[in-house]
């Protein structure tokens, strides 16, 4: 078989000019091999960054138990801002890697999370610190949801269609770890003197303790610097990823990117946005449970549910899975509206937190289903364009075109998805302070998921849809 030097010397190189993961020698060869070493990179890299978005979601309930007079609505302000401020970086980002090249953007990415763990590591140490600069940290941290679009677009041109269930449920569903790894994380060490007497002194609390705020900021910088490092010297750049933003820009005047926009809120915004939201609605709804012991399980649980759900898009179809998906998502909140509290009195916080807790479960299977569909969506839509009797250039001009397209609407829906990390958290705040309660938001969330519901029915799943997947 001839090879090109870009073929023989792939380990060398960090740009490969010779990509063809739909050829099965290729692949078997050089490509699987190649695809999973940046695979296995874009992880830790991706999860570091979802740790970082989600810091406030563990942080904004310990503020006040260290002299921080925020208000309720003050404290869903700073966990919802991540999610406003990630989704809109989601759209530059999910441009990024055909232009700069993915080892270079996931490097430059993961390093520009340290501004907001090392500001707020600082700025919890000072009680007279303003709330605006707390705002400013919480929309820095931002910077950990856009990376997610870049990360995503990236992984999908180094596997072959068959194999991109898997690969994008193995990096987004291991990355969304990352938001149960801060929930976990932050409680421990913020009551350990980890770093010493090097990063300051504790913080006294109310009731006579001690908390080092600060370490839920300064943990993850050495994380931070060796994975952006492990991505600048591990990871590689493809030629065949290369695009303009006026090629891949095509896809606003595309009808299923916006499709699929609309689902992908449904599923990963409510992932984003029940995950940002969720101390805070156990700390309002059950007072009297400790928010932070249960709060990571329910990220976890959808984070681990998204390998699975690839796997089962791969084998039983994205559209099928979407569609159910759909249906037991509405039948799960119609649950957590049965065991809130009603009245400031009743409830149960069990059946509750076992009902969320398939939620999760449902949007990590969810988000992986709907991403599933994508590349079946555009590769179906531009080979029917070619007519019927394409040429082999015309039938590689248009996988091409697919994979560009795939590409930017999988960072750029997930770029509309985010804005669930900034509307949910924010519904239940509003919910709250207008009603008494949260369920307002709850039947809301029930009214939009019958609308993905019929999307995915009628454009993807019923006999004679236009784009079966």
């Amino acid at each position: 078989m001839t090879v090109s030097t870009g073929q023989q010397a792939p380990h060398k190189s960090k740009v490969l000019t010779d990509w063809r993961p739909e050829d099965p020698v290729f692949w078997e060869q050089t490509g699987k091999r190649i695809a999973n070493r940046n695979l296995a990179i874009s992880i830790p890299a991706l999860l570091l960054a979802f740790a970082i978005w989600m810091l406030f979601s563990a942080v904004a309930v310990s503020l006040p138990k260290i002299g921080f007079a925020f208000t309720t609505d003050q404290l869903f302000w700073l966990t919802a801002l991540p999610g406003l401020s990630g989704a809109t970086l989601r759209i530059f980002y999910s441009f990024m890697v055909p232009i700069f090249g993915g080892r270079r953007w996931t490097a430059i990415s993961t390093a520009l999370l340290l501004l907001p763990a090392l500001w707020l590591g600082i700025a919890v140490q000072d009680p007279s610190t303003p709330f605006w600069q707390f705002a400013a940290i919480a929309f820095l941290c931002g910077l950990g949801g856009g990376s997610f679009a870049s990360s995503m677009a990236n992984i999908s041109f180094f596997f072959p269609k068959a194999r991109q269930g898997y690969a994008l449920g193995m990096n987004a569903g291991l990355g969304n770890v990352g938001v149960s790894v801060t929930q976990f994380v932050v409680p421990l060490v913020i009551t350990l003197g980890v770093f010493g007497a090097l990063v300051g002194k504790p913080q006294a609390t109310a009731d006579g303790g001690a908390l080092y705020l600060q370490n839920a900021g300064f943990i993850w910088v050495p994380f931070l610097v060796v994975c952006s490092i492990a991505a600048w010297f591990g990871m590689h750049d493809l030629v065949a990823s290369r695009s303009s933003f006026a090629e891949q820009s095509v896809i606003f005047r595309r009808k299923h990117n916006w499709l699929i926009c609309w689902l992908y809120i449904g599923t990963f915004g409510s992932f984003i946005g029940y995950s940002a939201g969720f101390p805070m609605l156990i700390k309002t709804q059950f007072p009297e449970v400790n928010a932070l012991t249960f709060a990571f399980l329910g990220p976890l649980v959808g984070a681990l549910a998204r390998p699975v759900g690839g796997v089962l898009a791969d084998k039983l179809g994205g559209a099928v899975l979407t569609f159910w998906v759909f249906v037991l998502m509405m039948a799960s909140v119609v649950g957590v509206l049965y065991f809130l509290p009603s009245g400031g009195s009743g409830g149960n916080f069990a059946g509750f937190l076992a009902l969320f807790m398939l939620l999760f479960v449902l949007t990590g299977i969810g988000n992986a289903s709907v991403f599933r569909m994508i590349p079946v969506i555009f590769r179906t839509m531009r080979e029917r364009e070619l007519g019927t009797d394409p040429t082999d250039e015309d039938k590689a001009i248009a996988a091409r075109r697919a994979g560009i397209e795939s590409a930017a609407v999988i960072g750029f829906s997930s770029a509309i998805g985010g804005y669930g990390g900034f509307f949910i958290p924010k519904s239940y705040g509003s919910s709250i302070a207008l009603t008494g309660g949260p369920e307002t938001a709850l039947y809301g969330f029930i009214a939009f998921y019958a609308t993905c519901l019929a999307v995915t029915w009628w454009w993807y799943y019923r006999r004679g849809a236009e784009a079966p997947c």
